[in-house]
């Protein structure tokens, strides 16, 4: 019977071109529960509601204007799919988070969508077990703070988020939503790429992420796994690729961090047990590879790859730095051998700190960190120590090469499929 509907209307639209400059919202209303709603090419006027179970679909050529008020569809039921949709021109009231789609329901699979020239792109407020993938989303303005966020997950849990394509966006907001999965999305031009509140045992796997202000930030979230992710160029001052505070129990590992101020920021974890482990991770070209504040320990680093950073560690705060574990890192300025030829240095490697102590311990003069002056004292401070430097780290068996790949540059392709809808 469903399928007879569907049949009549898109019938009824050929023979009457002119439904489809229609609301949108008549044609959800003739839809049946569970029926599947084929529109043909045409602009459709929103905004739209949907309370009902349905499958929307446009096959890329029906255009939803949202007519600048509100979201353009709000959906209030389960088990609802779109796809193959254009849906424009949303409100622009952060407080209502005027956007493109409005989730508020369970198993939701929202695929091969066009969003642009809206505030907020898609909102999954409750729910979850939803799929988000293949989407192209587009915010307006042109200041980042004045955008809306590409996604905001509130209260919804156990989604996948998979190969979409977001640019000209605020931040994706993950807030109070646990057991997510984020895989091979394309994210450029965004305040944050990640935003993580409160997002215990979220997964961040194989996206590509670059000339953000910060990659990936995640506060009071426990359990992450973060791995395979290409991070680039999160050059702001305050930027990060990776920055992780009051989060403990994360794992971050074959991850490609470049050009970035900071590789990676973290606290110390509040519990001793749950540690912030580094596996086999690429940081090259970073202003600082890695920054550590706080009180001194919980973290593990272990094969790592430190390439051409100005700085490859930094650590600020008081505590023993032995607390920390590096073990078979491969350092660009390891000055040792290996006699033996077991790939490890002979020796460990220590990185100490004479007059750079003094940016890491009064933030004001790292405006100066490069000058002419500070460089012939840290020289001189090495030559004929007039203090006792500070340890930084022990690495006790430092690899010769880098580990798995990152030989010559290589690594995985993270893309195999294009991002946004085909």
């Amino acid at each position: 019977m469903f399928t007879r509907i569907s049949l009549f209307l898109t019938l009824c639209a050929l023979a009457l071109p002119a439904w489809a400059q229609q609301s949108l919202q008549t044609w959800i209303d003739l839809t049946p529960p569970g029926g599947v709603l084929r529109l043909p090419p045409g602009t459709y006027r929103g905004p739209a509601l949907i309370e009902k179970p349905l499958t929307l679909e446009g096959n890329g050529k029906a255009v939803i204007d949202g007519s600048g008020r509100g979201t353009v569809i709000t959906i209030k039921a389960d088990n609802v799919t779109l796809r193959g949709l254009h849906l424009k021109n949303s409100g622009d009231s952060h407080d209502a988070i005027d956007g493109g789609i409005m989730g508020e329901g369970k198993n939701l699979l929202i695929e091969h969508n066009q969003i642009d020239d809206v505030l907020f792109g898609i909102s999954l407020h409750k729910g979850g077990h939803s799929t988000l993938r293949h989407n192209r989303i587009r915010s307006r303005h042109s200041d980042s703070a004045d955008r809306g966020d590409g996604l905001r997950l509130w209260y919804s849990h156990s989604n996948l988020i998979a190969h979409n394509d977001f640019s000209q966006i605020r931040d994706l907001t993950i807030s109070n939503a646990t057991d997510n999965r984020f895989k091979n999305n394309h994210i450029t031009d965004s305040r944050r790429a990640f935003n993580f509140l409160f997002a215990h045992r979220s997964v961040v796997e194989d996206n590509h992420l670059e000339k953000n202000s910060t990659g990936i930030i995640a506060l009071n979230s426990e359990h992450l796994l973060i791995r395979g992710n290409r991070i680039l160029h999160a050059m702001d001052a305050s930027g990060a690729g990776i920055a992780l505070k009051e989060t403990s129990a994360a794992i971050v590992v074959d991850n490609e961090i470049v050009h970035c101020a900071h590789g990676l920021m973290a606290d110390s974890p509040m519990d001793p047990y749950n540690r912030i482990v580094m596996v086999n991770n690429l940081f090259a070209h970073n202003l600082t590879a890695i920054y550590f504040y706080g009180a001194f320990g919980g973290h593990i680093a272990i094969a790592n790859t430190f390439r051409n950073n100005l700085w490859p560690v930094s650590i600020v705060g008081d505590g023993d730095p032995m607390n920390d574990l590096w073990l078979a890192n491969y350092w660009d300025d390891y000055q040792g051998f290996d006699r033996n030829h077991d790939g490890y240095g002979d020796w460990p490697h220590e990185l100490l700190v004479f007059a750079d102590r003094l940016w890491m311990e009064i933030p004001a003069t790292k405006f100066f960190r490069n000058a002419i002056v500070l460089e012939l004292l840290d020289f001189l401070e090495r030559l004929a120590p007039f203090s006792s430097p500070m340890l930084i780290l022990h690495d006790a068996a430092p690899r010769m090469q880098p580990w798995r790949g990152w030989e010559k540059g290589q690594r995985r392709d993270l893309q195999k499929e294009k991002p946004g809808p085909h």
